[in-house]
C-alpha cells in the first residue's frame, strides 16, 4: 500500500437561489459573513494539518453553493493562510465553480491573482426557457460576458457544466446546447443529465422529462458530436480536449486522499503510520459550523476493508479506461485476490477487460448491475 495524491476541497455554501433540481448543501443568502467564514475554515485547516502531516497537495477545488460570489479579498486572505500552512505541487490545479449569473470580472481578475488558475462555470443550457424552467439565476447571454471575464483575467483553463434530459429538451435542443459550448472553446465539458433528487422542488413537484427513447438519442448523438469536436469521454459524464482532464475529479475517481474544509465538506485520508482508511465530515449548516470553537467534525469513521472494494470500483470504474489492476493494492488495504473470483467473472461475460480493471462499451451500459457485484 502507497500513499496516493492529497487534494483539497473547500466548500462555500451561500447561492442567490436555491435551484429546485439541487440537493447539494446550499443556502440562499445575499449577505455574506465572509470574514467569519474564513476564520472558520483558517482554523478547520490547522485541525486538519494532523491528517496531512507535510503532504503536498496535489490540487484544490472550491465547490458550493455559488464560490463565485465571494470577493477576491476573501480568496486573497484565504491563499495566504493555505500558503502557510500546506505544501503545494509546482503544478497544482487549483478550480472555482462560478455561476454566469453572480460572475464579476474584476473578482475573476483577483482569483487569478490569489492562484486560482481553472475555473468551473455553471452553464447548464443556453436555451432562456431551459434555464427558466431550472430556476437559474442566468440567462444565455450571462454565460458570453462570464467567458470573456475569465479570459480578460488571464484564466485559460475553464469547464462549462451543462446538463441534458432538461424539461421540454429536444435531441435539437440538447445538440444545440453542445455547439454554442463548442463556440466558446473550453477545454473541458461536464455534460450529465438531469435527476430528480429526494429532498428537491423538483422531486416535490417533478416537471415533465425526456422519455427513455428521447434520452437515449440525446446521449448517442451528443457523444458523438463531443467526439467530433475533439473531447474525449474519460468518465462518464466528463469530456476534455487531450491533457486538459480535471486532475481533482481524477484523484477521487482513482480512489485519491481528499482533506474538506467548510460546511458539510467530506474527508478521505490515509494514515501514514498505520495505512488504515479515515473518513469524517463537517457541520452541515453554515451557522453551525462557524459557531463551533472546539471541532469541527461531526463523524468520524474508518472505512473497514470489507468495504474498500466496492467504495474503489465505484470510483475507478466510472472511468472510460479504467485503472491499472496495480491501482487496487495500491489504495486499499487489500490484494487483488479479494476480488478475483468477481473480476474473472465479469470477464468472462465480456463486461470487463482482461489486464485492466476496465470495463468495456457493454459493461459501461451495465455499470450499477456491475457494482452491485463488489458488495
Amino acid at each position: 500500500m502507497r500513499l496516493p495524491p492529497l487534494s483539497l476541497y473547500i466548500h462555500l455554501p451561500w447561492c442567490v437561489k436555491k435551484c429546485p433540481y439541487c440537493d447539494f448543501n446550499s443556502h440562499a443568502r445575499t449577505d455574506l459573513p465572509e470574514e467569519a467564514y474564513l476564520q472558520s475554515l483558517i482554523k478547520d485547516l490547522k485541525q486538519e494539518l494532523v491528517y496531512i502531516q507535510g503532504r503536498a497537495i496535489s490540487s484544490i477545488f472550491f465547490g458550493g453553493g455559488t464560490p463565485s460570489l465571494m470577493t477576491g479579498d476573501f480568496y486573497l486572505k484565504l491563499f495566504d493562510a493555505l500558503r502557510a500552512h500546506l505544501r503545494f505541487e509546482p503544478d497544482i490545479e487549483i478550480t472555482l465553480e462560478a455561476n454566469p449569473g453572480a460572475s464579476d470580472a474584476e473578482h475573476f481578475k483577483t482569483y487569478a491573482k490569489a492562484g486560482i488558475n481553472r475555473i468551473s462555470l455553471g452553464v447548464q443550457s443556453f436555451q432562456n426557457p431551459q434555464l427558466e424552467a431550472l430556476g437559474r439565476i442566468h440567462r444565455s447571454d450571462h454565460i458570453y460576458k462570464a467567458v470573456n471575464a475569465i479570459r480578460d483575467s488571464g484564466i485559460d483553463n475553464f469547464n462549462l457544466d451543462l446538463m441534458h434530459g432538461l424539461p421540454d429538451q429536444s435531441i435539437e435542443l440538447a445538440m444545440n446546447d453542445l455547439e454554442q459550448a463548442f463556440a466558446l472553446q473550453p477545454n473541458h465539458i461536464s455534460w450529465y443529465q438531469l435527476t430528480i433528487e429526494p429532498n428537491t422542488e423538483f422531486f416535490s413537484r417533478p416537471p415533465a422529462l425526456p422519455n427513455d427513447e428521447l434520452l437515449w438519442g440525446i446521449l448517442e448523438q451528443g457523444g458523438r458530436l463531443l467526439a467530433d469536436h475533439g473531447y474525449g469521454q474519460y468518465e462518464v459524464s466528463a469530456f476534455a480536449q487531450s491533457g486538459r482532464q480535471a486532475r481533482h475529479n481524477m484523484n477521487y475517481w482513482r480512489f485519491g486522499d481528499y482533506i474538506g474544509l467548510g460546511a458539510g465538506a467530506h474527508s478521505k485520508v490515509t494514515l501514514i503510520d498505520s495505512g488504515h482508511l479515515l473518513r469524517h465530515r463537517k457541520s452541515r449548516m453554515p451557522e453551525a459550523y462557524m459557531a463551533d470553537r472546539v471541532t469541527y467534525r461531526v463523524g468520524e469513521e474508518a472505512i473497514e476493508p470489507e468495504a474498500q472494494s466496492f467504495e474503489f470500483m465505484m470510483n475507478a470504474l466510472r472511468l472510460k479506461n479504467g485503472v491499472e489492476e496495480s491501482l487496487f493494492e495500491d489504495v486499499t488495504q487489500l490484494g487483488l485476490k479479494d476480488v478475483e473470483a468477481v473480476l474473472k467473472d465479469l470477464r468472462s461475460e465480456g463486461l470487463m477487460h482482461s489486464t485492466r480493471i476496465q470495463l468495456t462499451e457493454r459493461g459501461f451500459l451495465f455499470l450499477n448491475s456491475v457494482l452491485e457485484r463488489f458488495l
